[in-house]
């Protein structure tokens, strides 16, 4: 973990250009900056994570190509293929600054990453607890992706049904 740095927004806006450039014949709407370094002041790991949604899983195939020649590398996560998701990183799996996730046009994960990035950016006091929380938890064990990932989620949760109580 390491304190927000405001060259993320230009680093995400820089990557954002080139993949839209190359996705755009299978892009079905904007790629989102989403995670942590999304929102200004939140301690993250210095990973930009982004989000694009094409029309259908198959289609993410063909992209594999074209992504591969401006410097992305398909990266498949567990859990990719049955979710029906396509993970990529840049420049590389081994020292990542970047991480792109394609999902399907209709999966419902995507507008909840875009609704939990918007209020943490709009509430600071959830901004500040979801940071001392994602820095415990990667000083625990910083290793630990899937014990890290599952101590976010209450939180996450929680914030994203009180959205829909609204």
């Amino acid at each position: 973990m390491v304190p927000h740095r405001a060259a993320w927004a230009d680093d995400f806006d820089r990557e954002r250009r080139r993949l839209t450039a190359v996705l755009r014949p299978w892009l079905a709407g904007d790629i989102e900056h989403i995670g942590s370094t999304a929102v200004p002041g939140l301690p993250a790991k210095p990973i930009i994570d982004m989000a694009a949604r094409i029309s259908a899983y198959p289609a993410g195939a063909a992209a594999i190509a074209p992504l591969a020649r401006i410097g992305w590398a398909h990266a498949p996560e567990p859990g990719d293929e049955t979710g029906r998701k396509w993970s990529f990183c840049f420049p590389d799996p081994g020292l990542r600054t970047h991480h792109l996730h394609v999902y399907e046009e209709s999966d419902p994960l995507v507008p909840k990453l875009i609704a939990f990035r918007d209020h943490l950016r709009r509430c600071p006091e959830d901004a500040a607890e979801y940071g001392r929380l994602k820095t415990a938890l990667a000083a625990a064990d910083p290793h630990d992706r899937p014990r890290y990932r599952a101590g976010k989620a209450p939180f996450i949760e929680g914030v994203l049904a009180r959205l829909n109580d609204r």
